[in-house]
Formats: structure tokens, sequence, C-alpha cells
């Protein structure tokens, strides 16, 4: 790890971290404030009245700021409408406009909204997916002609009392940015900091950071990179942050990807306003979004239980790279060096399955913890770890049960600060099994998530063991879509399935169902599912096909972040999205049930 990359001031135990407040409308954002919960609505902009009851709908729910699509001046006009009829229902919450490509529709958006979304991405650029060389001298011109273009969006704001996002979005980089940078978190730094450089220049500093993904390894590392070169630059450089995973898709998966990515930034600190992007109606995301943010209490200790002892991290936490364990089996699975993540499960539990072991599928534990001779141990235990590092074979080993009440991720990431990098790690959702049958199913999935995920996505794990979830079938899946969502282990279709917004050009939560219907027994394939242009060759450039709205009710698909197919009718587009997976070889019957 760099000497001088700090994105949190302790690794091993918890403070937020601190930054100025800004103002969007009546809300604060960062300083002293709460973590605020954000969404958007799905409805066409241009529809005052379906457009007023969701924003109502959402303020009821809990939502504390409303982002509303702008993608052209002329729906950034009714902006006004939407607004007055909001202010006349008695509610004040802060309005947003989201802005991608339309310079002028973000002008139009300032007069009626208390804050602006822009994407430096795509805000004074054309993607065309170009490769070229910039010289200096030819870099040095696109950024005075961006400046042309944001300044005066930026002396707007300043002078209306606007608020600002400076949003990157891994998926819709610049031309300029991929080809000095890559497709990278640092790419999406230097883009964010191309903008923020030009509102500083101006004298503006009511804006906000995000630098969202859809891969939650890719966020992680991206925010803790922002964080770093935000302190590196200086004290007054404290600006807050935003954070989500986009096109975290629906159900418990998009759940678990959102709680990965959004939960391990919040119980390192950083994150003062988060938004949950789901593939569902809006008002199924502030539930989540609250859930989240509630249960970060639940991911430290107010104090730290020695006080004192501290490790050096064991990776680097800018740049993935799995833990160098050596090899060792348990009762005929492999696990540790580049083996498969395992999957542990009590014997308790597996008695409870054993009549139905062979039925469980993608779900079927793999090792019982009681035959696996583990080392638990009290990881601020020095002497105890240095008498395992001594074994010269590998060892499994894990956190003890109850030790000090400590903080998962914290405890986790001190053994393995001390632990020698050959023996396997066995990770833990929680240091307290539960025996509470009617335990909250979405604090448990939470919890787990964050706590194996993060570290799942530091590259420390080699195993892992959910003990906060009692029913043992549940247990079991929750174990296995972590370790899909986190990228550790790929074992169904994984979907990329954005957030509908006014932007989509089709019924985003039917048609994925239907996707996930005819592909879901495609075992590793991946499949991103867009409403729009906006996010889509980019967030689909780590998918095998992409399914992107392309014109209302016309369909184009992807193979990578190529377009193959265009202007496909809606009716037909899931028929030739399997076409095209055949034609590229990926495709094999669904056994029959």
């Amino acid at each position: 790890m760099s000497t001088d990359l700090h994105y949190c001031p302790d690794y091993f135990a918890y403070s937020r971290r601190k930054t100025r407040e800004i103002m969007v409308g009546n809300v604060g954002i960062g300083g002293d404030n709460p973590i605020r919960v954000q969404s958007m609505i799905t409805s066409d902009t241009r529809d005052t009245e379906a457009c007023v009851k969701q924003v109502l709908d959402l303020a009821e729910a809990g939502c504390e700021i409303v982002r509303i699509t702008a993608q052209t001046k002329k729906y950034a006009e009714n902006l006004e409408n939407i607004r007055d009829g909001v202010r006349a229902a008695g509610c004040d919450v802060p309005l947003v406009a989201d802005i991608h490509f339309k310079p002028d529709a973000a002008f139009e958006a300032a007069k009626w909204v208390e804050k602006i979304r822009v994407n430096p991405g795509n805000y004074a650029d054309k993607k065309k997916f170009e490769i070229r060389e910039y010289t200096d001298e030819q870099y040095a011109e696109e950024l005075e002609r961006i400046r042309e273009d944001f300044a005066p969006l930026v002396e707007l704001c300043k002078e209306l009392g606007r608020a600002m996002r400076i949003g990157t979005n891994h998926g819709s980089l610049s031309d300029r940015i991929m080809n000095r940078y890559g497709d990278t978190p640092l790419g999406m730094c230097e883009s964010a900091f191309e903008f923020a450089r030009i509102a500083r220049d101006l004298d503006y500093h009511n804006f906000c950071f995000s630098m969202k993904a859809s891969n939650p390894k890719v966020m992680i590392e991206a925010y803790r990179l922002l964080v770093a070169r935000l302190e590196n630059e200086g004290p007054d450089w404290n600006y807050p942050i935003h954070l989500g995973v986009t096109e975290a898709g629906d159900g418990e998966d998009g759940r678990i990807k959102s709680a990965i990515g959004i939960g391990s930034l919040l119980a390192d600190g950083v994150g003062d306003t988060i938004r949950v992007s789901l593939t569902e109606d809006a008002i199924h995301e502030i539930p989540v979004a609250k859930a989240i943010i509630a249960n970060i209490e639940k991911s430290h200790l107010p104090v730290d239980p020695t006080g004192s002892q501290r490790g050096t991290l064991s990776y680097n936490p800018f740049s993935y790279e799995r833990r160098h364990s050596h090899e060792l089996e348990i009762n005929g699975h492999k696990l540790g060096c580049d083996n498969t993540i395992r999957v542990f499960t009590s014997r308790e539990k597996w008695d409870a399955l054993a009549h139905k072991i062979d039925k469980l599928g993608d779900f079927t534990p793999e090792i019982v913890l009681e035959d696996s001779v583990v080392h638990e141990v009290d990881p601020w235990d020095t002497a105890s770890i240095q008498l395992i590092n001594q074994m010269k074979t590998p060892q499994l080993v894990t956190v003890a049960d109850g030790c000090h009440d400590a903080a998962v991720i914290h405890a986790f990431r001190l053994l393995a600060s001390k632990l020698a990098a050959h023996h396997p790690i066995l990770l833990k959702d929680t240091l307290t099994p539960s025996n509470d049958a009617n335990a909250d199913f979405i604090n448990t999935l939470i919890t787990a998530a964050r706590n194996i995920g993060s570290l799942l996505c530091d590259g420390i794990g080699d195993a892992i063991l959910v003990q906060g979830e009692q029913a043992p079938g549940q247990s079991l899946r929750l174990s296995y879509n972590i370790l899909q969502a986190a990228g550790s282990r790929i074992f169904k279709t994984d979907y990329v399935a954005c957030p509908s917004c006014g932007r989509t050009l089709f019924n985003l939560q039917e048609t994925t169902q239907k996707i996930r219907a005819a592909t879901g027994h495609l075992k590793g394939v991946r499949i991103a599912v867009m409403g729009c242009i906006v996010n889509g060759p980019g967030e689909m450039a780590d998918a095998d096909f992409g399914y992107v709205g392309g014109a209302p009710s016309k369909i184009n698909l992807y193979v990578g972040k190529q377009a193959v197919k265009f202007n496909i009718p809606e009716a037909e587009a899931v028929d030739r999205l399997i076409d095209l997976i055949k034609e590229h070889d990926k495709w094999i019957e669904a056994p029959v049930a």
C-alpha cells in the first residue's frame, strides 16, 4: 500500500470522516448531519401529476432528497411545475435534476430545483469509444473546452444557491479519460477532479462527489481512492460523499450488492448520503437504505477493546488481490491458494438438512465447522497467533465467537495483518451466532453482506460461515449470494440491471424478470439490462451480453460494449437475445425440473 495514501485514519477502529457541510435546499449533507437517504423517481418528467405523486410518496416513506431526470431542456422546463406541485402539497423535500449530455438542460433545471447532478463523463463529452493518444497540449485543450461548457453552470449555481453533485460513473467515462487513465478507479477520480478544480477556481464549494459502479470491488476502490486523493489535496478539500452501487439489480441480490458496497464504506466512516439503486419501485429503496444506515451501528465498537494495538494492513485497499494463502483439504474440499471459496455450516444446520442435502443444488453446504479443526483465535492476542505462525503446514484460522464483542471487519483485518500469509482464513458474518428464529432477515442480510462482502473485496477469506441467520437453508442461500455479489464465486447467471428512471425506454422490472426466467440457468454468463444508453456500454464492459433501450419500444443488443443488433421490437427482443447468446456458444438448454 502506498504510504502517502490513506482513506481513513485507522483501519482497525471506526471514526466517521469529517467533511464540510453543504446545503441542498433546507437539508444539510456532511458536517454533523446524519447520513441522508436519497432516491429517484421513475415517471416521465413531462408528466407533472405522476412525478408529483412519486415525490410525495418517497418523502412520506422517509426519503430526504429526490432526484428527477432531465434529458433535455424541454424536460427540464417542466421541473418548475413539478416543484410547484410538490411545494403546494406542503412538502419541502429538496429536488435534484439528473443531467447527462445536455448542458442547456442543466441551465434550465438550475432555475427550479435545489441541486444539479452532473456526470463528468458525458456533460461536455460524447462517448465514441475512440482509441486515441492525447499529447499534453491536446489534453489541456480538451480541459479548456470543458471549462468553457461547465463554468457557466457553476456560476449560475453559485448565484442561485444551488448545490451540485459531481457524479462519476464507471460506465460512462469519457474517451479522454479512458485513453489516458483507462477504465480504472484512478480514471474515475481524475474525471471528477477535472470538474471540481473548475468549481474551486470559481470559489464554488457547495458540491459533493460520487464514484458509482455496478461492481462492488470497483466501487469500493474508487471511493477509497477519491477520499485518499481529497486528503492529499488538503483540509479544504473536505467535500461530502454520496454513496451508491449503480445497477445493483433487484430482490435479494440487489440488496446484498448494495450492502457490500455502501455498507463497507460506511463502516470505514466514509459516506454522507446514500442511494440504494434497485430495479424495483423506488419506494422499496427507502427502507433498505435506512436499514443499511441503522445497521452501521453494529459494524463497530464505540471504543477499541485494547486501545492501542494496531496492525499493518495485509492488503492494498486501492487494488484488489487475493491473499496468498496455501492450499489445504478438509472433508474432500480444497480451499486456500487459488481454490474456490468454500461454504461452511454448523453441525446443527447440517443435521437439519441431512435428509435433503442431495436436493439443495447450488446451495449445498460443503464443510461442517465442527469437523474442520479450525483454530479460533483472539486477533488481539498476538502470542497465540505467533504459535500458529510457527506451523509450516497450512492451518485454517478464524476469529473466536464472542471475542471482545469485536467489530467483525476490524477483527478479521487485524487477524489477517498478524497471521502468516500461508494460513487460510474462515470468515464469519457475526461473532454472535443467532438463536432467534424471528430475527429481521433484512438486518441479517445487511450485516452478513457488509462484513463478509467487504473482507472478500479486500482479498481476505478462503471460506465463509453465516451464523446470523438461524434457518439452515436460508443461511446457505445467503452465503452463496454474497459470494456471487462480491464476484468471489459465480454459481449462477449474473445480472447488471439498472433502476428505472424517467429516461427508461421500456418496463425494466417486467423485462428483467422475463430475461431472468429465460436465462437464469446460464451459470457464469453476465447479462446487463439497461433502460437507456447513459451507462449502457460502459457498465456492460464486464458483461457478456447487453439489452439496452435504444428508442421507445426498440431494443439494441450488445456483445460486451459493442452494439451488434439495433432497433429490435421490444416484443421480440428477449428471443433475439437468446439467439445472440446461442450464436456465441454461451447457451445451454435449461435442465428439466
